[in-house]
């Protein structure tokens, strides 16, 4: 195999310009790493000496003469914006139609059986931010107990709980009272725990949520990883996504501080195979709270820590950095947005200042991860040639 290891790190809403149905979803205009550069000056080296800003012009970031890895953009070619499509896309799963949306609130007949289910009203059941439902319904559900559910633009059934009011073992057996629930036509992309904590007036998020996706169809890119014996090690909330599936190792991270310690505690065991990581707090902390300052600092917290990860590279290690969508912080919406993604690959091996272009589809990750492992899955083209002379070979 061409190389050894890849080690995949997905940005997790780091978008790089509207995608041309971007106004069919509301996101006209969407730009999450053009637009804060242009609110906020990024200081980006380590990015951008790796061809960040040769994917594109972006303010601050131009491009570099001979950048040391190849880079691109990927389209999301599914219908969608969210995280379950862009990560399932990813390793070859397109879907045909989008996860169901609830811009109204969801119907009657799943909020009954639901109460049913779990022997408590519900408040909310309403596309909300999850930092204000907790600040308007937080002390109803305290005096109460009953979950705070709401959604957003994304196929999400979300519920908010806090800690001392319902335990956390009881909060998971309610979603997955209603990951059960879901089925059919309203099958969501993910039922989200969103636990919280603290007095009236100053509630907030718990770093224990917990994600319960739909499980992906068979044959995905970690079906087959498994099925040829690559040894799979996951940093984030990758797990959630996939239901574990295909997956040797894990780690559950709460930050991105530390999923990038834990990257480099995986690179440092040196087993061959992937490391699949996803840094959450662009979008989680971020992106939905039109943070800017707080997405510009994360991104260069990143940046800052690039160096250690490149020098934590062997010398037949692959890396690949890469998000699934947007999440603009400077546009009214709080949501996601339809955008390109970014796409560097680099390492001791592989050739530098190739130019990917734009990529059809996300699953060309997917694919070019396959193709190096001895295998394929459906749907994507492999730039697995185009990276290293040894490739070419093969």
């Amino acid at each position: 195999m061409p190389f050894r290891r890849i080690i995949w790190i997905v940005l997790d809403s780091v978008g790089i310009g509207e995608m041309p149905d971007a106004a069919d979803y509301g996101d006209a205009g969407s730009d999450t790493l053009g637009n804060i550069a242009r609110r906020r000056k990024l200081n980006l080296p380590n990015l951008r000496a790796l061809g960040l800003g040769n994917i594109r012009p972006i303010e601050g970031l131009p491009a570099v003469a001979g950048p040391q890895g190849a880079f691109g953009r990927c389209t999301l070619a599914s219908p969608g914006k969210d995280t379950t499509t862009g990560h399932w896309e990813m390793v070859g799963i397109h879907l045909a139609k989008p996860f169901p949306l609830y811009p109204g609130g969801f119907p009657p007949e799943i909020m009954t059986e639901f109460e049913r289910r779990i022997g408590r009203p519900t408040l909310g059941n309403k596309p909300a931010s999850g930092t204000e439902i907790i600040k308007e319904l937080g002390e109803q559900h305290v005096l109460t107990g009953a979950p705070i559910v709401y959604t957003s633009a994304d196929s999400v059934f979300q519920i908010a709980m806090h800690e001392e009011t319902i335990p956390l073992w009881e909060q998971y057996k309610i979603c997955e009272t209603a990951r059960d629930l879901l089925r059919g036509e309203h099958e969501v992309g993910r039922v989200i725990a969103r636990p919280f904590e603290g007095p009236a007036g100053a509630f907030r998020r718990t770093a224990n949520r917990k994600d319960y996706a739909v499980p992906p169809p068979k044959g995905m890119l970690l079906d087959r990883l498994q099925q040829a014996k690559v040894h799979v090690i996951s940093v984030g909330k990758i797990f959630d996504v996939f239901l574990g599936r295909g997956i040797a190792e894990y780690d559950k991270t709460k930050t991105n501080a530390e999923g990038m310690a834990k990257t480099l505690e995986a690179m440092a065991e040196g087993k061959p195979g992937l490391i699949f990581v996803n840094l959450v707090d662009f979008d989680m902390l971020y992106g939905h709270r039109n943070d800017v300052e707080g997405y510009a600092r994360a991104l260069e917290e990143v940046d800052a820590w690039v160096p250690a990860f490149r020098a934590s590279l062997a010398e037949d290690d692959l890396a690949i950095f890469t998000a699934d969508h947007g999440c603009d912080p400077t546009t009214p919406s709080t949501d996601h947005s339809r955008e390109y993604v970014p796409l560097l690959a680099f390492g001791p091996r592989a050739l530098p200042a190739v130019n990917l272009g734009t990529r059809a589809t996300l699953s060309d990750i997917g694919q070019t991860v396959a193709e190096n492992f001895g295998t394929a899955i459906a749907t994507g083209t492999s730039f697995l040639s185009a990276l290293s002379s040894v490739a070419e070979k093969s």
